[in-house]
């Protein structure tokens, strides 16, 4: 099954590093956090990849032209670096369509770019390349297609440790609450889609706003309860959190270990 990923955003709210590079380069352990994403739907066995390109695309073009792939796999090294034996491969099998979809384009705009790309299929998955997720994709996809439904994306819970504030009329406070312990739900991304998801996209429209909201108003889009790990990499904390799982052994998105 083709996966899109959304490449192309300016990560504002990671400024140090997306100067230099695009966001979805930004390395989580030894590999950008892009790799992750794609490496979790291979494991899945969904290895065709279009990545919606914008923002410092052409970094992302070069990383995958100039691919290392001893870098993450253990390989024999001999007669002094003339022939090197993998014994494992990552990206072999991937097929990978790069598409410029424009430099300040939204989401639902990079979508509809890539639109000729996957509407031969009746389904197809799509996904923010910064969020990490434990989930099985593939019991997430049958699920999809049983419900025959349009659209499907994750409802995760806020992981974020900011308050809710409940205060009086006079301003006075009742209470506080993690943000992560409230009923509060967000749009968490992993999305599956029928092709039918363009019919609802207008010109210059966000994914999740208007679309989703005509889906909604014909009862066409399932937010899917998950309550497994997800994290999506916004800020620079983000990243130390993340890092921190990878050096500790307990990244619980790499299913594929």
């Amino acid at each position: 099954m083709k996966v899109v990923l959304f490449c192309g955003g300016l990560g504002t709210r990671l400024r140090d590093y997306s100067e230099s590079i695009p966001k979805p380069l930004v390395e989580i352990g030894s590999r950008p956090i892009l790799w992750h994403v794609m490496r979790y739907y291979a494991h899945f066995g969904h290895k065709e990849f279009i990545l919606c390109l914008g923002y410092r695309g052409s970094a992302i073009k070069s990383y995958f032209r100039g691919y290392d792939e001893c870098l993450s796999n253990d390989f024999v090294y001999s007669k002094g670096g003339r022939e090197i034996e993998l014994l494992q491969s990552d990206i072999e099998s991937w097929k990978i369509t790069f598409v410029d979809t424009g430099q300040r384009s939204n989401i639902g705009m990079r979508l509809s770019a890539v639109r000729k790309y996957v509407e031969s299929d009746d389904v197809f998955l799509a996904n923010y390349s910064d969020g990490l997720s434990d989930l099985d994709c593939n019991k997430y996809v049958d699920a999809f297609l049983k419900r025959g439904k349009i659209a499907s994306f994750l409802s995760v819970r806020v992981p974020q440790t900011f308050h809710i504030v409940h205060a009086d009329g006079d301003h006075l406070l009742n209470k506080l609450e993690y943000v992560g312990d409230a009923s509060l739900r967000i749009n968490g991304g992993y999305f599956a889609f029928r092709k039918e998801i363009f019919d609802y996209i207008h010109e210059g429209e966000e994914l999740v706003m208007q679309p989703f909201q005509r889906l909604a108003d014909k009862r066409q889009v399932v937010a899917v309860p998950h309550d497994g790990f997800w994290r999506s990499m916004d800020t620079f904390r983000d990243k130390i959190e993340l890092d921190e799982l990878m050096l500790r052994g307990k990244a619980p998105w790499q299913l594929w270990l």
